[in-house]
């Protein structure tokens, strides 16, 4: 069994811009994290695309959705902002059954200490694995499905609706 892996940008991809003090992105740091973890789960990489959830619309979300439509693994893990993550979710959860898909982010970047990526991302890899077919978010050791978590802006955290 592969597990589809699709990017599709935030926070978890961002680095520290020291020019002009943002967070910018310059390509994924999947593979590092990948090897950093020592994954030994077969893992396809699809890049598709490196943008702020902020900046997500619904055509972004068409290409997500039909990526993993259009996907032979039944396994799929996104890497996707925090801020629309939500949003995402419940248009896959509307439009695939078939297939288990889990969405995952990060407060902090990968790129920066202290960052929950790498959690998030084992977290998910695992998840995947074992849970039925269904969309579901992955967050800070926590599996919520799509239509059942909001984002809490406040605290940074998720939470059952």
């Amino acid at each position: 069994m592969t597990i589809k892996l699709i990017v599709t940008g935030g926070t978890i991809d961002k680095i520290y811009n020291e020019s002009n003090g943002k967070l910018t992105f310059s390509d994924t740091h999947i593979n590092e994290m990948l090897d950093q973890a020592r994954c030994e789960v077969p893992v396809s990489i699809k890049n598709l695309m490196l943008i702020d959830s902020l900046d997500m619309v619904d055509k972004h979300r068409q290409v997500i959705l039909n990526e993993c439509k259009n996907s032979k693994e039944s396994k799929i893990v996104i890497t996707h902002g925090t801020d629309s993550m939500v949003e995402t979710a419940k248009i896959l959860g509307d439009h695939i059954q078939d297939k288990s898909i889990v969405l995952l982010g990060a407060m902090i970047p990968f790129s920066l200490k202290e960052s929950d990526a790498l959690f998030n991302l084992g977290c998910a890899i695992i998840a995947v694995q074992c849970l039925q077919s269904n969309v579901y978010i992955i967050m800070n050791g926590k599996i919520f499905t799509w239509d059942n978590v909001n984002k809490n802006k406040a605290k940074g955290i998720f939470k059952n609706i």
